[in-house]
């Protein structure tokens, strides 16, 4: 009942309590009072700080939370990403966790984002952030093995022009659509994601290359590597809008 309700969308007045019940992040803060103002009051690795400040107006510019430099969302972000720095400094940050964490932030107060982020990064989608990228590089072993029966037009075409995974999934993966989709998709995915975890983003994935290079139509204007990776970046409108994308999902 839960995993449909999800796939039909959770109500956006009840959005942040969901995401944080489903992925257990609630459970966490619970368990860890005053851990986060604890990693906030220590000084944290400067190597990071310097980065994670240089991306903090990249993360939805036109967002009335994170247009003005040095506002209220751009100072929890950064917060938050520094808080994780120290609660992990194994792994420390990965500019793919910004907008993630934005993404949280326009939902809950930064303590809450900060352990549904803490979450996506351990539970959901683990070894995503870390430097060397393994676990990314793996899942696009995966990922291109699954589109090879969900469209095998689109797996031929890639592996002719010897098109890597990495190439263009990585973002869609480790940002989790939030770049990618238009709003009211990413919103949709997200429900469905923290209800089911990672298996939704391989879906998304596998229906945005189906739409985009799945058939003989589509693939006449994508005749080399450089029109394939524009097709890539510029993805058919209509296969990203909510009604079409879930379904297909």
């Amino acid at each position: 009942k839960v995993k449909l309700r999800c796939r039909k969308g959770i109500p956006s007045s009840l959005r942040a309590k969901a995401w944080q019940l489903l992925s257990n992040s609630k459970e966490l803060l619970d368990q860890n009072p005053n851990k986060f103002e604890e990693l906030e009051r220590q000084p944290g690795d400067p190597k990071w700080l310097d980065v994670i400040e240089k991306d903090l107006h990249r993360q939805f510019p036109f967002h009335e939370m994170f247009a003005a430099r040095g506002g209220h969302g751009q100072q929890d972000l950064y917060r938050i990403l520094k808080a994780y720095t120290i609660y992990r400094p194994d792994e420390g940050y990965c500019q793919a966790q910004a907008p993630v964490a934005a993404v949280l932030l326009m939902h809950m107060p930064a303590e809450q984002a900060f352990w549904c982020l803490v979450q996506i990064c351990e539970k959901y989608l683990p070894g995503y952030y870390s430097a060397g990228l393994e676990a990314i590089q793996l899942d696009g072993e995966i990922f291109f093995a699954l589109l090879r029966r969900a469209s095998p037009m689109a797996y031929r075409h890639l592996k002719k022009y010897k098109i890597d995974p990495i190439l263009y999934m990585t973002e869609w993966f480790m940002c989790i659509f939030s770049r990618t989709l238009p709003w009211a998709s990413v919103l949709r995915v997200w429900d469905m994601f923290f209800c089911e975890g990672v298996k939704i983003v391989f879906r998304v994935g596998l229906v945005l290359l189906r739409n985009a290079l799945g058939s003989v139509d589509k693939l006449r204007s994508c005749q080399g590597m450089y029109e394939t990776m524009e097709k890539l970046r510029n993805l058919p409108a209509q296969s990203m809008q909510e009604d079409f994308l879930i379904y297909e999902v």
